[in-house]
């Protein structure tokens, strides 16, 4: 597969149709890692989607002298088709001890394609250009793909722990 015809972008509201298709691929629920939806945001709705993209650009960052949390979102897209996202956490909070610097998620129909391995290469650099120096990306366990994604991009496993969703393999990776 080329992927070279594939970018990460920011979320937009252009593509309300386009990241609508791909939610309704996952079916109901708010499973979708990577693209921050919360249980209260609405996105049917040209308002609501635009109110929820517009928080995701204003997800807090770091500020002169502090380390503030905050989150970078960005959709896995080719042309105006919708595969996934990714999100990049950073700075200091008690949601990436226990979900990770990064998280990500593609599309059932997209998969087994080497997209989520792409799109986790190009988040790294956007953590390396952050200063991190190291990240954080916890997996389920019962998902063999998403471990082997993370080991392909230099990851080692920590541990597994057991959380509130299940058992959860936990990686470092080094920038």
């Amino acid at each position: 597969m080329m992927l070279d015809r594939f970018e990460l972008i920011a979320p937009t509201t252009r593509l309300h149709a386009a990241w609508l298709e791909a939610h309704d691929e996952w079916g109901p629920g708010l499973h979708e890692d990577g693209f921050g939806l919360g249980p209260s945001d609405e996105v049917d709705s040209p308002d609501g989607f635009a109110a929820w993209v517009a928080r995701l650009a204003d997800a807090p960052g770091p500020k002169a002298g502090q380390a503030e949390p905050g989150c970078r979102y960005r959709w896995l897209v080719e042309g105006d088709r919708v595969h996934g996202g990714i999100a990049l956490r950073y700075g200091l909070d008690d949601y990436v001890p226990q979900f990770g610097h990064i998280g990500y998620g593609v599309r059932p129909s997209s998969r087994r394609r080497g997209l989520a391995t792409w799109a986790l290469g190009r988040i790294l650099d956007e953590a390396r250009a952050l200063g991190l120096g190291r990240v954080l990306i916890v997996c389920d366990a019962d998902n063999p793909a998403s471990a082997k994604t993370i080991e392909h991009q230099g990851g080692a496993l920590e541990s597994v722990q057991d959380t509130e969703h299940g058992p959860a393999r936990r990686y470092w990776i080094k920038i």
